[in-house]
C-alpha cells in the first residue's frame, strides 16, 4: 500500500485572471476548486493511474470535511486526524501574467494529534511506500520528517521525501528511497549555481553520497535527470504542450515515477511515466488525467 502524508492539506481555489492589477477589482475568467497539498496531489494522480493509496495528515473545520469528501470523490482513501482548533486552509492559486499564490494558515496541531499520526504510521508493513512531502506547519516541530523516518527505520518501508532544503538535508542520513529536488532547490541545498547537466549530476551524486538512494532532479524546460542507487543515469526530455498551471506538477512527477517503478521495477520506465505525469498536470487546470498522461507518455516514446 502507498501512504501519503500531508501535514497541512488545503482547498486550492485555482483561478485565471487577465492582467491582474493589485489594488483594483479583478474578475476571474476561469476558476475551479480542488483538493490541495502535496501528498493529496500525489494520491490524486496515483488514483488517476489506477493505484490505491491512503492519504494521512490533519484536517479541521468545514474546509477539512470538504477535503475528506474531495479525496473520496477523487477515488482514494483518506484517514485524516480531525483537529479541534482552527480550520484547514484555503489557498488561492492565480494564473495571470505571473503565477501568484496566497496560502492560508491551517489549524493548530497539538502533540496529541501528532501522537495519533505516529500510531497510524506504526501500522505500516514491509513493502509499503510512504510519501512525505511539503512544508511543516508552525505548530509542529521542524524535525517531524526525521522523527518519522527514525521511527520506521529498518522495517522495509520505502520512503519518498519531497521537501524544501533543510527538511530534506536533515533526512539524507536515513537513506530515503527517493528525493526529488528541482534544479533551483538543488542549488539552494548545496549553496552554489548549477548551470549544466553535468553540474546537476555531480550535485545529485553529492546528495546520494550523503545517504539518498535515488535522486530525481526536475529541470523545468530542460527535462529531468535520475541518478539511481545502482549508479545508473537516466535523462528524459520535456513534453510538448501549453502550460496552464504548474501547481502540482512536481507532485505528479513523484506519483508517476512511483507508479512506473512499482509496475515494472524499471527506473527508465518510471522516469518516463513521471515526466509524462508532471507534464499532464502542467497542461491541465487540475491534476493530470490518465488519458493525458498516456498521450504524453506515447509522445516521449516517439522522441
Amino acid at each position: 500500500m502507498i501512504y501519503t502524508v500531508t501535514f497541512n492539506p488545503a482547498l486550492d481555489y485555482v483561478i485565471a485572471v487577465d492582467h491582474f492589477v493589485p489594488g483594483q477589482i479583478n474578475r476571474t475568467k476561469e476558476e475551479t476548486m480542488v483538493c490541495g497539498g502535496k501528498g493529496i496531489n500525489v494520491s490524486t494522480l496515483l488514483a488517476n493511474l489506477g493505484y490505491e493509496s491512503t492519504a494521512l495528515g490533519f484536517v479541521a473545520g468545514f474546509t477539512g470535511e470538504e477535503i475528506v469528501r474531495c479525496c473520496q470523490k477523487a477515488g482514494f482513501h483518506s484517514d485524516f486526524i480531525r483537529v479541534k482548533e482552527g480550520m484547514s486552509r484555503i489557498n488561492v492559486k492565480m494564473k495571470s501574467d505571473e503565477e501568484t499564490e496566497i496560502n492560508g494558515m491551517g489549524p493548530r496541531i497539538t502533540e496529541k494529534n501528532v501522537a495519533l499520526l505516529f500510531e497510524q504510521l506504526d501500522e505500516l508493513k514491509a513493502g509499503d511506500v510512504l510519501v512525505l512531502s511539503g512544508s511543516i506547519p508552525s505548530s509542529i516541530g521542524s524535525g517531524i520528517y526525521r522523527e518519522i523516518m527514525e521511527r520506521l527505520s529498518g522495517r522495509g518501508i520505502q520512503i519518498v521525501v519531497d521537501a524544501e532544503k533543510h527538511l530534506l538535508m536533515e533526512v539524507l542520513p536515513l537513506h530515503p528511497f527517493l528525493i526529488k529536488p528541482n534544479n533551483h532547490e538543488l542549488e539552494a541545498m548545496l549553496d552554489r549555481t548549477l548551470t549544466t547537466r553535468e553540474e546537476l549530476l555531480e550535485a545529485a551524486k553529492e546528495l546520494q553520497a550523503r545517504g539518498a538512494r535515488n535522486v530525481l532532479v526536475s529541470m523545468a524546460g530542460d527535462g529531468a535527470l535520475l541518478l539511481t542507487e545502482n549508479g545508473e543515469i537516466y535523462k528524459e526530455g520535456v513534453c510538448r504542450g501549453t502550460v496552464i498551471n504548474s501547481v502540482g506538477a512536481g507532485d505528479s512527477m513523484v506519483a508517476g515515477f512511483l507508479a512506473g517503478y512499482l509496475k515494472t521495477g524499471d527506473y527508465g520506465y518510471a522516469l518516463k511515466l513521471g515526466t509524462a505525469s508532471g507534464g499532464a498536470t502542467a497542461f491541465s487546470y487540475g491534476i493530470g488525467s490518465r488519458e493525458k498522461i498516456m498521450e504524453l507518455f506515447t509522445q516521449l516514446n516517439e522522441k
